[in-house]
């Protein structure tokens, strides 16, 4: 079975990638899995069906039926992916046609400028598609691109599902109109959102949030010092500026800033999303602590001379580090951008302050389209303020600074804080089929098998 998925930004990736891994564990029962390589068609993946015709008729091929092992005639297929992704799908054995990092723009007028580019990118998927004619779509966040690749798909009669519904509740709420004429089925994780789909015509599941199900990180604290070079008698803090560059262009600035008046009596942690490149990240933060640099082993380029590992560096004062979840743990609070990082840190229970900035153009014209009084995504979810967000005029160092300030100590509104996050993490879970408890992905999965089952009738 050969299975398009889509996903564009560092996110969606991530997300794609377990999702992979929930698809093949799925056919485990019945048959043995391989992960194999891309292009590979030799892995015997079993599939938990009774009796699938896999190509919608009219396609231009006769459809395939596949009956579940241990019926007469039983096959065993093989589940390939390919799409749009990133080293994470990658891993999990999708052949990446596009990388996810080519399509990560933000705001509405970044998004025209890059219009040609991604235009010729979505070309060359449906190209693509059209060559290797997959059995079912997947589709994850990244609506801008992603709806057009699902209206290519509803036109060639191949099933979609929306892994990650776009956040149409948010703004633009006309829109949902395009997931009903083109989504067989869209699969969302935010409890409220299935209503909202739901009201609309929309065949949505709420299945729990990804990142619900997120592993405490076993390195001790101070194994993680060690391993990067920290103060393990300072406290930490996390920074998260974005996973796109220009949301890092537009918010680092200020969070240095910030970094700088919290001063040297803190360690600042900024973990390298994937759709980032390290030397960016690096000369960004340099155009903005442009100071001369003492201390630590550094030279004149910020970088360390000492033995420091090659997998950390220490720029201005601030330590890049490769992955987000550790750092998180291990941080006594965040500055985080608005977006997926803000969830990542509620699942860590780390206090933060929300931050975000866009274009004034962006802003001036997306703020009267905006449907929901907040903006983050855990006070959207607990239907309260549960952190701060700080957004363009209010995105200062002087208000970070003070709003952080109230969450470092050992005070009641950093108890509170704590209070709201643990909420949340509750409301972002959901049961699988019989009440039990099961990870989004592998819900996610399960649906995804039945409307292949229905599709085949």
């Amino acid at each position: 079975m050969l299975i398009l998925i889509s996903a564009g930004e560092a996110s969606g990736e991530m997300y794609g990638a377990r999702l992979i891994e929930g698809l093949r564990s799925a056919t485990e029962d019945i048959g043995t899995a391989a992960p194999g390589c891309p292009g590979e068609r030799s892995s015997p993946i079993s599939h938990p069906e009774d009796s699938l015709e896999l190509r919608s008729a009219g396609m231009g091929e006769a459809p395939v039926p596949i009956q579940a092992a241990g019926q007469p005639g039983a096959a065993v297929p093989t589940l390939e992916f390919f799409g749009v992704g990133g080293d994470r799908m990658r891993a999990a054995g999708c052949d990446t046609i596009i990388d996810a990092k080519e399509l990560a723009v933000v705001g509405i007028t970044e998004i025209v400028s890059h219009l040609p580019k991604i235009l010729g990118l979505y070309k060359n998927l449906i190209r693509e598609a059209d060559r290797r004619k997959p059995d079912l779509a997947i589709v994850i966040d990244s609506p801008a691109f992603n709806w057009r690749v699902a209206r290519q798909m509803k036109k060639r009669g191949i099933p979609t599902v929306y892994y990650v519904a776009p956040q149409f509740w948010a703004w633009r709420q006309g829109r949902v109109r395009l997931i009903r004429k083109y989504i067989d089925k869209a699969l969302v994780i935010f409890p409220f959102e299935e209503r909202f789909y739901r009201e609309r015509g929309v065949d949505a599941t709420f299945v729990g949030h990804p990142l619900a199900e997120l592993p405490t990180p076993t390195i001790t604290r101070s194994e993680y010092a060690s391993q990067f070079a920290l103060d393990s008698n300072k406290q930490w803090i996390a920074l998260m500026p974005g996973s796109r560059v220009k949301e890092v262009r537009m918010n680092l600035p200020m969070i240095v800033e910030a970094a700088k008046m919290l001063g040297d009596e803190y360690e600042f942690l900024l973990p390298v999303a994937p759709t980032l490149g390290r030397e960016f990240l690096i000369g960004a933060i340099q155009n903005h602590a442009p100071q001369a640099l003492k201390g630590r082993g550094l030279s004149a380029s910020g970088a360390r001379v000492n033995s420091c590992p090659s997998h950390s560096e220490w720029v201005s004062g601030i330590t890049l580090v490769p992955e987000s979840l550790p750092a998180l743990h291990h941080s006594r609070a965040g500055i985080i951008a608005s977006g997926t990082a803000t969830v990542e840190a509620a699942m860590m229970n780390l206090p933060f302050v929300m931050v975000y900035r866009v274009s004034p153009l962006t802003y001036l014209l997306g703020k009267p389209r905006v449907k929901v009084p907040r903006f983050a995504m855990v006070n959207l979810i607990a239907g309260e303020e549960v952190v701060p967000e700080l957004v363009q005029q209010d995105f200062t160092a002087a208000n970070v600074v003070a709003r952080l300030n109230e969450v470092l100590s050992d005070s009641p509104p950093r108890s509170r804080m704590l209070e709201g996050l643990a909420s949340v993490r509750t409301r972002l879970r959901a049961s699988g089929s019989g009440g039990l408890h099961q990870h989004p992905a592998d819900r996610a999965a399960e649906i995804i098998l039945g409307l292949l089952r229905r599709n085949g009738g």
